[in-house]
C-alpha cells in the first residue's frame, strides 16, 4: 500500500501506521483522512492482521490539528459536510472497526488530533504528549466526534471544562482523567504499544471483534448527539466569530470575537 501522507509497516499479525506530514506536525487534511481511511478499511480485511498501531512521525506530533487553511473560507452547508464526511471516512469507521486499534499519542494530539486518538480503542502517550480541544478558539467546536467521546472517557464536567477553556492538559494529568492508559518515556512508547499488541494476537480475533462491538454498543444512546455535533459544527461556519477566529490563527494574532 503506497500513500501520499502516511506509512505502513508490517510485523507479523501487527500493522503500525504512521501519519507522516512532520513538517506540518502531522495536521489532518483531506488527503490524510482519505488515506488513512482507505488504509484502516485495507487493514481490517487482512485476517493476518491482529491489532493496529496508530501514531505520528517525528518525535513532536502525534497530530497537532486540523489544516485550518482548508476550511477557513467553508460555508455552513460545506462546514456540515466536512464533519459528516470525516466523522464517516475515518473516525466512526476507527471506533467500529473489528480490528484493535491501538493510539501511540507521541506528542501534541489537539482538535482533530485528540479526537483521532479517542477514535482508536484505547491510548498509551509518550510523557512529552499534551492534549486538548481548542476549536472554540477559532469560533468552532469539535467537529470529529470530540464533544461525544471526551465526555464518555473523562465525564461531562472535565469534558465541558477542557472544550469551553479550549486548554490542554499534559500526559499526567490525562492519565489521571482515564484519557489513556499508560504514559512512559517517548523511546517506551512503542516498545509498550507492541507489547500489549502482542497480548491483544495471542487471543482469539473473532471474540475480540465482538468486544469491540458490544462494549461499543452501550454508547451508541448518543447517535443525536453525533447529529447535533455535526449541525452545530456546521453553523459555526456561518458566524463572524468563525471568520474571525480562523482569521486570527492564519494570521499568527490573538483572536477579538464579536460574539455573533
Amino acid at each position: 500500500m503506497n500513500f501520499e501522507n502516511i506509512l505502513i509497516e508490517l510485523n507479523s499479525s501487527l500493522a503500525t501506521v504512521i501519519i507522516n506530514r512532520p513538517k506540518k506536525l502531522n495536521a489532518l487534511n483531506r488527503a490524510t483522512i482519505k488515506d488513512l481511511g482507505k488504509a484502516f478499511k485495507t487493514l481490517d480485511k487482512d485476517k493476518t492482521i491482529r491489532a493496529i498501531i496508530l501514531t505520528g512521525s517525528g518525535e513532536k506530533a502525534f497530530v497537532a490539528g486540523a489544516d485550518i487553511s482548508e476550511f477557513a473560507n467553508y460555508s455552513v452547508k460545506e462546514g456540515k459536510e466536512l464533519a459528516a464526511k470525516g466523522q464517516l471516512a475515518l473516525f466512526n469507521l476507527i471506533e467500529n472497526l473489528s480490528t484493535p486499534v491501538i493510539a501511540a499519542v507521541n506528542g501534541f494530539a489537539l482538535g482533530g488530533g485528540l479526537e483521532l486518538a479517542m477514535a482508536c480503542h484505547f491510548r498509551i502517550a509518550s510523557d512529552n504528549a499534551k492534549m486538548g480541544l481548542p476549536e472554540v478558539s477559532l469560533g468552532v467546536i469539535p467537529g470529529y466526534g470530540g464533544t461525544q467521546r471526551l465526555p464518555q472517557l473523562i465525564g461531562k464536567g472535565r469534558a465541558m471544562e477542557l472544550i469551553m477553556s479550549a486548554g490542554m492538559i499534559n500526559a499526567e494529568k490525562a492519565l489521571s482523567y482515564g484519557l489513556v492508559n499508560y504514559v512512559v518515556p517517548q523511546e517506551e512508547l512503542l516498545p509498550l504499544c507492541n507489547k500489549i499488541a502482542g497480548k491483544i494476537t495471542n487471543n482469539s480475533p473473532v471474540a475480540i471483534s465482538y468486544a469491540i462491538k458490544a462494549v461499543n454498543a452501550g454508547f451508541k444512546n448518543n447517535a443525536k448527539g453525533f447529529e447535533t455535533e455535526i449541525n452545530a459544527f456546521g453553523s459555526c461556519f456561518g458566524t463572524a466569530d468563525f471568520r474571525e477566529g480562523t482569521t486570527a490563527f492564519l494570521e499568527k494574532r490573538k483572536a477579538e470575537f464579536p460574539g455573533t
